[in-house]
């Protein structure tokens, strides 16, 4: 892709965001997820590949279906109330419209269909930018609508993303469906303590984003897509193996690792506002996703592929790749759990 237009896009990108961060009127907000959509849309279709316009295609239809139920609900609630305003949702069938569709955009369940799809077809640096940056927005926005929403959707939101993600993994053998359904379980521990708790949803939004970002980073280095070819990775980069194995563990949420973090913190508060059964679903939810992150740390570390070809030790080619980027993100997705209290103290 030529650079200029590579630089609009994601300078595009960035807009959209940050106008939906800035605004409290319907309208701007829409704006932004629409930019936001049409910006990632030729990074999604690149490569020309049919199962890579297949999956832009998906994924046009449904962000388009979601913006335009919240421009319809949010007209329908300046028309009944006369305001625009975000903080003034006065209306409940428009309030349902807008989860409905805010849900949608980022794949909670059960509107998460679209995503394991969308995400089979990309390649992995632009399933990166959709497992990540596209959640921002609409989060922001579930994050100002919080106070007016009943406690039980949001509850039952995120119980059901974090099963339906753990569910959904268990019998996938391609790497990006796992990273999906991996993405909608993340989704659901973030929604469920939204409205007790809003630092801890922004702690398992960053917390998310470095191990996410750390485990396309990983899979992008050693060329892998599917489970099989995780056998040969030892053999390209012993250390990259044993670390990636950790990152798979820290977004199964193992403790002594940065994933346990947000994790214990939720299940804590959920257990304060008097939640023991959601808290002990959310718990058994987390076991399942555990299951096929450990089946990936088991391919990759204790699984010899047979392969006896007679040529160069792959470990002595030389990568072109940067590795910064990898580098910082496997650091923070292993080592911040002892920094737990700053952390708490800078977010609260």
């Amino acid at each position: 892709m030529n650079p200029y237009v590579l630089m609009i896009l994601l300078s595009s990108l960035g807009l959209g965001t940050t106008l939906t961060f800035a605004s409290s009127h319907w309208l701007l907000a829409w704006m932004g997820l629409e930019i936001n959509t049409l910006a990632i849309a030729p990074l999604m279709a690149q490569h020309h590949h049919p199962r890579a316009v297949e999956a832009t295609t998906k994924y046009f239809l449904t962000q388009a279906t979601a913006a335009a139920m919240i421009l319809f609900a949010s007209t329908t609630n300046a028309w009944i109330s006369g305001e625009w305003d975000m903080s003034n949702m006065s209306n409940p069938a428009a309030i349902t419209m807008i989860i409905t569709a805010l849900a949608l955009k980022i794949g909670l369940a059960p509107m998460h269909f679209w995503m394991p799809e969308v995400l089979q077809g990309l390649d992995l640096l632009t399933g990166l930018i959709l497992s990540t940056w596209q959640k921002l927005a609409p989060l922001a926005l579930i994050i100002q609508l919080a106070p007016t929403l009943d406690p039980l959707v949001l509850t039952s939101l995120g119980i059901m993303s974090a099963l339906a993600g753990g569910w959904g993994g268990l019998n996938q053998t391609q790497l990006r469906k796992i990273l999906a359904y991996s993405s909608i379980a993340h989704m659901g521990w973030m929604i469920i303590v939204l409205q007790y708790a809003p630092q801890l949803t922004t702690l398992a939004l960053g917390t998310y984003i470095f191990m996410t970002s750390a485990a396309f980073l990983t899979l992008k280095s050693s060329s892998a897509t599917k489970i099989n070819a995780l056998a040969m990775t030892w053999s390209n980069s012993p250390i990259l193996t044993a670390t990636t194995a950790l990152v798979l563990l820290s977004l199964g949420g193992l403790p002594p690792l940065t994933g346990f973090m947000p994790k214990w913190l939720i299940l804590q508060e959920l257990t304060k506002q008097d939640l023991p059964i959601a808290a002990t679903v959310m718990a058994l939810a987390a076991l399942l996703s555990l299951y096929f992150y450990l089946r990936l740390c088991y391919a990759m570390t204790l699984t010899i592929s047979p392969n006896t070809a007679n040529s160069t030790t792959p470990w002595r080619m030389q990568t072109t790749q940067t590795s910064l980027p990898l580098t910082i993100s496997t650091t923070i997705s292993l080592g911040l759990l002892p920094m737990t209290p700053a952390i708490l103290m800078l977010v609260t």
